[in-house]
């Protein structure tokens, strides 16, 4: 890839080996000028020298914005421990602020954690852990949150400072301490800029009153909270970037070396005059017969030709059918003929097969049903094992879960969106 054909927007960046595995994963500012620099000058790096001599190609995934590209690249780092990558490669690199959903009778409580394990409503993920717990311990003392496990009638220590809750009294205020803690949280999640309004108004009264030392505390935290409140601001989810990550990712360079083999062996098979160079692969997602939604992938002569990625909201059906909906999908992707390509692949048994027939009588057409790895056709109605040792068996399953992936993100980010 030519660097400066890259983009000069903010996003993360990929050097992959020749066989598409992930050798080192970066955020930048401007991904044209960061990855740029990797080649300007020779690097007394030894990790730099020997990244540029192992890569052989450069992907990249582009965001909206800095902040998501910080948190995309620890995300990923995380996930795929690259061979190059020493920071954030173990461990947990987000923390989370979270309101908890206790069991019957207790106590719901404001924690920061690391992972979302538990039942609860969560803010976040933030990567700035320290401006976190500052803002975590900052609203526990504004808004007088702590819980001890003590239990004193006439309350603990804690409690006559003004930092325990008094849930360690008999007569303690349960509805106000649950008060307290919903405009805490919602202080993060809904009304973020009068919240540091309210915070400004203070600090000038107490400046107003010569209560300097109040006032220079209360300032300490709006740093922070603006560190806190832009990094929400972004809605940074772990989804909203699934379908490019899964291009960039998965490593699939190495179908390009069996691509023309497979190609032939589909010629003899199919009884075609030609090799087989390019495929088109359909699938179906829905959940619970909700949020249909199908995608369709091409490879060609064994690479994903992602210019021709496509993905449908079904529009014909409330319920799930899915030779219905894969008819309309396929009706959709080649209104124009032209686009037809050497072999449509489906996701799916002889019934998908015949649906699909039904509608695109002189297209070549095969399916593939899981579990039993059975490739059906004009030409072998009662389907034939596929080995997924060959080259073939390799490329049609390659290209078969690439499809089912590609669909699935499309409807985690349906369902996410309605949800929101």
């Amino acid at each position: 890839m030519n660097v400066h054909s890259l983009p000069k927007g903010p996003g993360v960046y990929f050097f992959k080996d020749a066989r598409g595995v992930v050798l080192y994963i970066g955020k930048a500012k401007s991904l044209q000028k960061r990855v740029s620099s990797y080649f300007q000058k020779q690097s007394s790096d030894w990790k730099v020298k020997a990244l540029i001599e192992e890569h052989a190609t450069i992907d990249y995934v582009v965001t909206h914005n800095e902040t998501e590209a910080l948190l995309l690249e620890a995300q990923l780092i995380r996930e795929h421990k690259p061979k190059y990558n020493v920071l954030l490669k173990s461990g947990q690199p987000f923390v989370y602020i979270m309101l908890t959903k206790p069991e019957r009778g207790e106590l719901p409580t404001f924690e920061l954690v690391r992972n979302k394990k538990h039942k609860g409503l969560y803010v976040g993920p933030f990567l700035h852990k320290m401006h976190a717990r500052k803002v975590h311990a900052f609203l526990i003392t504004m808004f007088r949150l702590y819980v001890c496990n003590k239990s004193i009638p006439n309350g603990c220590l804690d409690y006559h400072l003004g930092r325990c809750a008094g849930s360690c009294m008999t007569d303690f205020d349960r509805d106000g301490y649950l008060v307290r803690l919903n405009l805490a949280f919602f202080a993060l999640k809904d009304d973020q800029k009068n919240f540091i309004d309210a915070l400004k108004t203070q600090i000038a009264h107490y400046n107003a009153q010569l209560e300097f030392e109040k006032a220079k505390n209360l300032y300490g935290y709006l740093e922070h909270l603006d560190v806190i409140f832009h990094t929400i601001r972004t809605k940074f989810s772990e989804e909203k970037y699934a379908e490019e990550v899964f291009a960039v990712t998965e490593p699939t360079s190495y179908l390009r070396e069996i691509g023309e083999k497979a190609g032939s062996v589909l010629q003899h098979l199919l009884h075609l005059d030609y090799p087989v160079h390019t495929i088109d692969c359909f699938d179906i997602s829905h959940f619970q017969s909700s949020y249909l939604v199908g995608a369709c992938v091409r490879f060609v002569r064994g690479e994903p030709d992602r210019s021709n990625f496509r993905r449908f909201k079904i529009k014909s059906l409330q319920r799930q059918n899915d030779y219905a909906a894969l008819q309309e999908i396929v009706q959709r992707r080649y209104k124009d003929p032209r686009l037809i390509p050497d072999l449509i692949l489906i996701d799916g048994g002889k019934g998908q097969l015949s649906a699909i027939k039904q509608v695109m009588p002189n297209a070549n057409v095969i399916s593939l049903a899981k579990r039993e790895e059975m490739i059906f056709g004009e030409h072998f109605e009662d389907g034939i094992k596929l080995d997924i040792h060959t080259d073939l068996g390799k490329l049609l399953i390659a290209l078969r879960d690439y499809t089912h992936h590609f669909a699935i993100s499309y409807h985690r980010l349906r369902r996410q969106r309605e949800f929101i």
